[in-house]
């Protein structure tokens, strides 16, 4: 079977799809206040540097997925359980995605059809898309990535053009302003949604060029960052904090009000196909990273053998999760605090270090 291989362009796109995902649509950082845009900017930088240690275990080690590295520079006894607690953090965390997609569907339009629907519905198009592997996957991701730039520069526009914005909003920014914007950015910006980038070092050994892939990654991220600033400054000038806080989709609340002289309204169907895209990209990308990394633990040949049942349990275990909205929340503050900031951020530097110890030292074993 031919390699399968990915360009620059197409790795770029699959970042920024995923980096915008649910973050676009959910409030993040209520810590910081008014000053969540400015969290997501203090949050960026951190978030590239935790990308260049994802890129240099990757470019130490170009044939190995995480699963693989652990093993080889913690050893088989711990490399190997470490790496399995992977697999259920990221079919959670892709169960999550769909039940903030299915949540604001059936909120926004779809009041009668039963959330199992919905989320089979995409679902089975994640399934279908794994299945035809991820070369395809990530010319699929090249494309909708126009779409997804076109959508925000219109809904954003229209905003703009209606005169919602307030800047009174998002100003002044006091000395407790940058402290509660610096504890909201570290650790939540940091890990959700720039440390989730951690199912990217299952896709860059498919990379056409390797080298490419520091610069691309980090522009993608940087692109990523000041879009995700730049839009929830708007939804926050437009619906003011309180607002902001208390909804659960911001920017379908925000896009609502626009109304240009009576002409330009009810453009809410732009946010929800930007909310479909967004899961769709970033649900596929976890449940590929779970299971290549379950193929290469388990030693199964094709880890498309493993989409179905990844698929099934991810489904699933979005109705199971949590009994209502609020709850689901709640629940992901304690999943990004003692699982995802672990995984995301905790092993990957733990492995770098612990790499360069051993290379300094000479502690690897010599075939």
């Amino acid at each position: 079977m031919k390699k399968e291989v990915i360009g620059p362009s197409q790795i770029f796109a699959m970042i920024v799809l995923f980096e915008m995902g649910t973050a676009i649509v959910i409030p993040i950082g209520l810590e910081s206040g008014h000053a969540v845009w400015l969290s997501i900017l203090m949050a960026l930088p951190g978030g590239v540097l935790l990308y260049l240690i994802y890129n240099d275990l990757y470019r130490q080690f170009p044939n190995l997925i995480i699963s693989g590295y652990t093993r080889k520079i913690l050893g088989k006894y711990i490399g190997w359980p470490l790496s399995l607690l992977y697999i259920p953090v990221l079919m959670f965390n892709g169960s999550r995605n769909l039940r903030e997609a299915g949540d604001l569907l059936i909120s926004a339009s779809y009041d009668r059809t039963p959330i199992l629907i919905i989320n089979s519905i995409m679902v089975i198009a994640v399934m279908y898309i794994l299945n035809k592997g991820i070369e395809v996957f990530a010319r699929t991701a090249e494309i909708y990535f126009w779409m997804m730039m076109i959508m925000g520069l219109v809904c954003n526009g229209v905003v703009i053009m209606a005169g919602l914005v307030d800047f009174k909003n998002l100003f002044p920014l006091h000395y407790k302003d940058w402290m509660d914007a610096l504890t909201s950015a570290y650790p939540n910006i940091w890990i959700f949604p720039f440390g989730e980038l951690v199912c990217f070092t299952t896709v860059l050994p498919y990379l056409k060029k390797s080298g490419i892939s520091g610069k691309m990654g980090i522009t993608a991220i940087i692109l990523s960052g000041f879009l995700l600033c730049f839009t929830h400054a708007i939804e926050i000038s437009v619906l003011g904090m309180d607002i902001y806080s208390r909804a659960a989709f911001p920017i379908y609340t925000t896009i609502t009000l626009v109304n240009v002289a009576d002409f330009i309204q009810r453009l809410d169907a732009l946010v929800i196909l930007t909310l479909i895209i967004g899961v769709f990209f970033k649900m596929s990308i976890y449940c590929f990273a779970a299971t290549v990394i379950t193929a290469d633990l388990f030693k199964v040949k094709d880890y498309r053998r493993l989409v179905v049942p990844v698929g099934v349990i991810v489904l699933f275990t979005s109705f199971i999760s949590a009994e209502n909205y609020t709850s689901h929340l709640n629940e992901g503050k304690v999943f990004l605090k003692y699982f995802l900031s672990v995984l995301c951020a905790v092993v990957p530097i733990l492995l770098f270090l612990v790499h360069l110890i051993r290379k300094r030292f000479g502690w690897y074993r010599q075939p």
